[in-house]
């Protein structure tokens, strides 16, 4: 199959092609897994989750909030995973390396946007960079990856996997310690559905 060249004068860029070896990088990579998941999956559950917690602030809560825009910021939440892989929780959140991780991933944000067209920097810069999102769509994205990190742990302890009860308690106690009206209307309206099987869902039991 023939390549299609770039234009004349267009450098190429490797910048899509990080992202998508997201697939690659496993979640959770201290502990036993019963079903794996990659930063890919995780980057769109997020997004979903993300998405759905700004359409309850603007449509239930009648906040101004861009649904879209927020979806979008956490498609790239974790983009610099590309480059950095998945670092465990429990190197990334100890205070020692902290601040280290902080900068480390602000560096690696700005090295990725350097490999864009100039053109189209801007806007993906604006999605990339944490440093360019509104406070109000930083903290949804950031409730939302709360969110998907204890459904990931509530699958695996119903599939029997009892190593993940301790982080299951720690990410769940987050959630309430920075609980928001969103949050609480998400899992008041469609948190216990998570718990279903298949065939209960299907029957509408939820």
């Amino acid at each position: 199959m023939s390549q299609t060249p770039a234009s004349p004068g267009q450098p190429h860029s490797p910048f899509y092609a990080h992202l998508s070896r997201l697939r690659f990088i496993k979640r959770w990579g201290l502990m036993r897994n019963a079903v794996e998941e990659d930063v890919a999956q995780h980057s769109w559950e997020v997004a979903v989750l993300a998405h759905a917690l700004a359409v309850i602030s603007r449509d239930v809560f009648g906040q101004p909030i861009d649904p879209n825009a927020v979806a979008t910021r956490a498609l790239f939440h974790d983009a610099t995973e590309a480059i950095t892989g998945d670092l465990p929780t429990p190197v990334k959140y100890s205070p020692a390396m902290r601040h280290a991780t902080a900068h480390l991933e602000d560096e690696i944000s700005q090295e990725m946007i350097a490999l864009l067209p100039p053109a189209v920097q801007p806007a993906i810069k604006s999605v990339l960079d944490h440093h360019e999102w509104p406070d109000a769509e930083a903290k949804l994205v950031k409730c939302a990856d709360r969110l998907a990190a204890w459904l990931k742990c509530r699958a695996e302890l119903r599939y029997g996997n009892r190593e993940f009860e301790q982080a299951a308690q720690q990410v769940r106690a987050k959630i309430d310690e920075h609980m928001t009206p969103e949050v609480d209307y998400f899992l008041q309206t469609f948190g216990t559905a998570y718990e279903l099987t298949l065939d209960s869902l299907m029957q509408g039991e939820a």
